[in-house]
């Protein structure tokens, strides 16, 4: 097959007016839920039912979203769905009750819903548990209505926020479990960002190495006067930067003397909370979400499917480490590059997006398939003139990691499901809903059952 000429891959979930899918050069620093910008675009191409999700499930990428700018999505549609509904309602009232004693304070996630308010850093706490909540919501959606087994999924993996429900969707933790402990962080998360300005590093054509990044960083932490550090390495040639004051200034200065190339660094207008950043450090956020992991009672299982951690980059959980990998969380950048990369080396055929108006990890395919797709195509036409092969130059860093890594050719193929636009397209009666939901999270002592799958007892679900 002449991989220069195929079709590019297929996403399917796309509707006008919804951030999903950017896809960029690498000219450009790619988008998402790093600075919500991104804009749907690319092909779209049979929409999958049931029985292929079904058939497929072995071969198939969950992708949990991270926080954004906007973080409600599509959720409202699913809380008023009538089949729908009452899981949803479920999820949302059983993460205001964990969100309501951790902060002291009664919320209601269910109106906050409902009202659609927009994403605020006063409601930093409010947004981490929708999101969570809403991303079990959806997969127990997809376990209830449709019969999708996710836990025999080849693998899961969730960008910042993300993570912490990939962890409860594979059994690793329950909602009641690891929800506590961000929240407990949030506020001091949020008034961080007030003084943190989020920067895009990127080239044109070389690649960065994390080791130049973090080196010029530590120059200006040196410096005494604020700190800055990488938050997420996004790919080969873009990293996510969160400084305070005016230290993105002083390391833009300075890039020259760590970098060689053509480096840019493009500055973003939203306040982030700093997480995945060393600004953490100023609240101790890492030593207190350390602590509140090891309070966490009994022994922690393996993730079902395997988690990727956006942390080492790797399926690094296992029955010991998943309270150490999760205090590094909070400081640590994201390694979604990595974790992109291991995707493809897996095997990996379709990437079901979950979450609300998930953003960045389709934008990233999205550029990597485009990326691919335009990088093989110049070389097949190179022999047409210069022009051509110097155009190939923006693409120097995907010929160094080609063929070595030829998993990266597999990027233009895969099948992209945005789960919550899929949910609702389905033809489901209004007397579908189910009586008793899966409850997602570890399995109990006295109800352990295949999978892990514990049935619901409260009447109240985890997402």
């Amino acid at each position: 097959m002449n991989l220069a000429w195929s079709q590019p891959g297929r996403q399917w979930g796309r509707r006008p007016g919804v951030r999903g899918i950017a896809v960029v050069d690498d000219a450009s620093p790619p988008v998402g839920e790093a600075d919500g910008s991104a804009r749907v675009g690319g092909r779209t191409s049979g929409m999958p039912d049931g029985a292929e999700l079904r058939r497929r499930i072995g071969t198939t990428a969950l992708a949990f979203r991270g926080y954004d700018v906007a973080n409600l999505g599509r959720s409202r549609e699913l809380l008023e769905h009538a089949a729908y509904g009452p899981t949803v309602r479920r999820h949302l009232e059983h993460a205001s009750a964990i969100c309501s004693e951790a902060l002291g304070a009664e919320v209601d996630l269910v109106e906050f819903v409902r009202a659609g308010r927009p994403t605020s850093l006063e409601e930093f706490p409010h947004d981490i548990a929708t999101i969570v909540a809403m991303e079990i919501a959806q997969v127990a959606l997809l376990e209830d209505f449709f019969e999708v087994p996710v836990r025999k999924a080849r693998l899961s993996f969730g960008y910042s926020i993300g993570e912490l429900s990939a962890l409860v969707v594979g059994g690793v933790f329950s909602m009641d479990q690891i929800l506590p402990v961000p929240l407990e962080m949030a506020a001091d998360a949020a008034d961080l960002a007030h003084d943190a300005t989020m920067g895009v590093l990127f080239t044109k054509g070389a690649a960065l190495r994390v080791e130049d990044v973090e080196r010029l960083c530590l120059a200006i932490r040196s410096e005494g006067r604020g700190l800055i550090g990488p938050s997420a390495f996004l790919s080969p040639n873009t990293a996510l930067l969160l400084g305070q004051g005016d230290t993105l200034d002083r390391l833009e200065s300075k890039i020259p003397e760590y970098i060689t190339g053509k480096v840019m660094l493009r500055r973003k207008p939203h306040r982030w909370p700093p997480l995945h950043s060393p600004l953490v450090w100023q609240r101790h956020i890492p030593n207190r979400t350390a602590v509140a992991l090891h309070r966490i009672e009994g022994p922690l299982g393996t993730p079902k499917p395997p988690v990727i951690s956006c942390v080492t980059g790797e399926a690094s959980y296992d029955a010991i480490n998943g309270r150490d990998i999760l205090a590094r969380w909070t400081d640590a950048p994201q390694r979604l590059w990595d974790v992109i990369d291991e995707t493809l080396a897996r095997g990996v055929e379709v990437v079901l997006h979950v979450g609300p108006a998930p953003n960045l990890v389709p934008a990233t395919f999205a550029r990597l398939g485009n990326n691919v797709s335009r990088y093989l195509t110049n070389k097949y036409v190179h022999r047409l003139g210069r022009e051509v092969v110097s155009g190939m130059n923006r693409y120097a860093w995907l010929g160094r990691l080609l063929p070595a890594k030829t998993s990266l050719l597999r990027a233009p193929y895969l099948v992209h499901v945005i789960l919550e636009d899929w949910l609702l397209a389905q033809a489901v009666p209004r007397d579908a809903a189910i009586p008793g939901s899966a409850e997602i999270g570890p399995p109990r002592a006295t109800d352990i059952v295949m999978d892990a799958i514990v049935g619901e007892s409260s009447g109240l679900l985890p997402r």
